[in-house]
């Protein structure tokens, strides 16, 4: 979409140990001709949640450039101890930010592809023009159940988010005993892994052994990232955790034979 637009696409690093974006790396990316910040807080592949200074310094610049913010925010829910900041919320956010959320992640419908955006009426016009020539309407019955569903109380949330969490330490647990260096995430449902303890330095590669040798699939990290972010996350590798206990479990036991079989 972006090279239909005639834009060019720039991206920013994520670094470790946090996976916040490198602000001196996002200041010097942008310039007059920035148009659009996309945000995707909390992150995918990675787990994390920005902080509040990280977020407001992406404001203060998309105010300097006069940039549209547009925020994939579809893990809002899916938190483990901490609260997400809606980038709207801030402090001269609100005029120039489109913020997009699922009902896929948090109620588990990931197939019906029901989603919404809000933001300020005259950007919402815009994309709901360009919307309707894309896929021109979505399941109707499919919006009245999730119509249904946000109406749901507060405790289906927190609920939620305990038991993913319960499910995170769980695969956690078995990834470090499997070998893993384990990234514990604040938020998805996901983990991410790095698997050179283990002698490995291509994820790509194991990625692709593991069904066969295990039957337990991951996604190499890279994937996600261009050259230099594909380098910089050569070892890395995505285990979701949204998955039935006793799948997590028998995971779980077959990765505690990884080391042996590699």
């Amino acid at each position: 979409m972006i090279g239909l637009s005639g834009a060019t696409h720039t991206t920013v690093p994520l670094l470790a140990p946090d996976f916040e974006p490198d602000l001196a790396a996002l200041e010097t990316a942008m310039n007059s001709r920035t148009k659009i910040i996309v945000v995707n807080n909390p992150h995918n592949p990675m787990g994390s949640m920005f902080s509040r200074q990280t977020l407001c310094r992406i404001v203060e610049l998309a105010q300097l450039h006069d940039a549209i913010i547009v925020t994939d925010e579809v893990y809002e829910h899916l938190t483990f101890g901490q609260t997400h900041i809606p980038v709207a919320t801030l402090p001269a956010a609100a005029g120039r930010t489109l913020t997009i959320s699922s009902a896929g992640k948090t109620f588990s419908v990931t197939g019906w592809k029901i989603g919404w955006l809000s933001g300020p009426a005259h950007l919402v016009a815009m994309v709901r023009s360009v919307k309707s020539f894309l896929t021109y309407s979505s399941g109707t019955p499919f919006q009245v159940a999730v119509a249904s569903a946000l109406a749901l109380p507060g405790t289906f949330y927190t609920d939620a988010a305990s038991t993913l969490r319960s499910k995170r330490d769980l695969l956690i647990e078995g990834l470090t005993a499997a070998g893993f260096a384990v990234n514990t995430p604040e938020a998805t449902y996901f983990v991410t892994v790095d698997t050179a303890p283990l002698g490995v330095t291509n994820a790509l590669e194991l990625a692709r052994e593991l069904p066969t040798l295990l039957g337990v699939a991951a996604i190499p990290v890279s994937v996600f990232c261009h050259d230099d972010g594909a380098e910089r996350t050569r070892s890395l590798l995505r285990f979701a955790f949204c998955k039935k206990t006793s799948v997590l479990e028998e995971a779980c036991a077959r990765l505690a034979t990884l080391a042996q079989r590699l």
